[in-house]
């Protein structure tokens, strides 16, 4: 029977009451070190810088004759340091105090490993979790429609965003696939061709891809499936691609066309042939100072353009004759009274076998130059303004009178191209009364092209 072996101080010194080393014994394993230099100095000299405790172990061994365990790092006479731990007894028959000490290296070392055994550990687990977040970011991307199900019983575990919506018109459960059949989602005349094909799979690791039809309308998918290894099961990696087209390819629902018209800058709005507003993004709600698009809906398009000669009536009369309109200038009055200068463009089209319009409006304002044409008539009226005072009031009113007819039968001969019988529609005359102003106004060599009237 083999006695018991209490552990051996590593350090042992015999203390004064003051603290002094008397006497100092090292173990074996630390023999090499000579300590004599630390005979006569006080025990916290040789100590890095601990004083402060060891201060408190001596006053808690002179206390209760024994102090509790603390950590000291011992500077030797060679230069080495170790990490230690020390315990001090009072004496009794003889004055002073017995500091027993036990190196810690090996502790040391042992947590230096721990702390970096921890942080490799940490590391390698962000590194997965990184990886595994752009596996799933690359497989929610993916054209293709992606899931896994479990070869035990093809329990669906995970499907990205393109299994979810290749698959949701098989059922009319709202929940998720997680949890669902695989073969239950497969069209019934699909499902013996889809359990041979997993069969191989399972056998063989992979398979040649096959042709189901998902959804009510049959669509064709190439499925392909391949054998993939987890921590608790076995799992089939099933990928389908659509035949002839690509997920994703059909055209955006209402909302999303409304949240992209409503990130448009420029004003974006749907009428019909009457000029009935069936649709604007929120750019027009804006222009025009209106609470809501709600309350632009069903209101004329008339009710804001302001300037005469092009106006609601033109726009439509022009986009019915040639198709579209491009940058017809125009004047946008708002509800608050701001006037802002625009330029429309607008095209025809159908939806639903009605006939609407479609129109651009852009701010042109900050852009108008102070010489353009749209100004001319400004700078008419403003010179009108010299005669007040100096020529009576009806002569004046006759002589703005003919400066405004004159610029907007110039403005109607050119939003027509010359053509005067559409000059006239334009500006509601007929085609007499319009020759007569050209004649007043020495026009006649403006806009010669009559062939509609031939």
């Amino acid at each position: 029977m083999s006695e018991f072996q209490a552990p051996q101080p590593d350090v042992t010194l015999l203390l004064d009451m003051d603290g002094v080393i008397r006497e100092a014994t090292l173990s074996t394993a630390m023999g090499r070190e000579n300590i004599d230099s630390w005979l006569g100095r006080p025990w916290s000299e040789v100590v890095d810088g601990a004083s402060d405790k060891i201060e408190r172990i001596m006053t808690d061994t002179k206390r209760s004759g024994i102090s509790a365990f603390r950590q000291l790092t011992h500077r030797f006479p060679s230069g080495l340091e170790l990490p230690m731990e020390f315990t001090t007894v009072l004496l009794g028959g003889r004055a002073g105090m017995l500091a027993i000490g036990k190196n810690l290296q090996a502790v040391a070392e042992l947590q230096t490993r721990l702390i970096s055994a921890q942080q490799t550990i940490e590391r390698d687990y962000w590194k997965l979790r990184e990886i595994e977040t752009r596996y799933r970011l690359v497989i929610e991307d993916s054209n293709e429609a992606v899931l896994l199900a479990k070869v035990s019983d093809l329990k669906i575990l995970e499907a990205n965003r393109a299994a979810t919506t290749a698959l949701a018109a098989t059922t009319r459960r709202k929940d998720g696939l997680a949890g669902r059949d695989f073969l239950q989602e497969i069209a019934q005349k699909d499902r013996e061709a889809v359990e041979q094909m997993l069969r191989r799979t399972r056998e063989q690791g992979k398979a040649p891809g096959i042709l189901i039809h998902l959804g009510e309308n049959a669509a064709p998918w190439m499925l392909r499936g391949s054998l993939m290894t987890s921590e608790t099961t076995p799992v089939f990696l099933l990928q389908m691609a659509p035949i002839g087209r690509t997920v994703g390819q059909n055209a955006p629902d209402q909302e999303d066309l409304e949240r992209m018209l409503d990130h448009v800058p420029d004003v974006v709005a749907t009428i019909d042939d009457a000029g009935v507003l069936r649709r604007v993004n929120r750019a027009f709600v804006e222009l025009v100072e209106i609470g809501s698009k709600d309350a632009a809906i069903g209101e004329r398009l008339g009710r804001w353009l302001s300037r005469p000669g092009a106006d609601i009536g033109v726009l439509i009369s022009n986009v019915q004759r040639h198709g579209m309109v491009r940058l017809l200038s125009t004047t946008v009055q708002g509800e608050l009274g701001s006037e802002t200068e625009v330029e429309i463009s607008a095209s025809n089209y159908e939806q639903d076998n009605e006939k609407l319009i479609v129109l651009v409006m852009r701010n042109v304002a900050r852009r108008l130059s102070s010489n353009q044409d749209g100004d001319s008539l400004r700078v008419a009226l403003a010179s009108m303004n010299e005669a007040v005072g100096k020529t009576p009031l009806r002569k004046l009113v006759k002589s703005t009178v003919e400066v405004v007819e004159n610029h907007y039968v110039r403005a109607a001969l050119e939003l027509a191209n010359g053509n005067r019988t559409s000059a006239a529609e334009i500006l509601g005359l007929s085609r007499q009364s319009l020759y007569a102003k050209l004649e007043r106004y020495n026009l006649n060599d403006v806009g010669q092209d009559d062939r509609e009237e031939t």
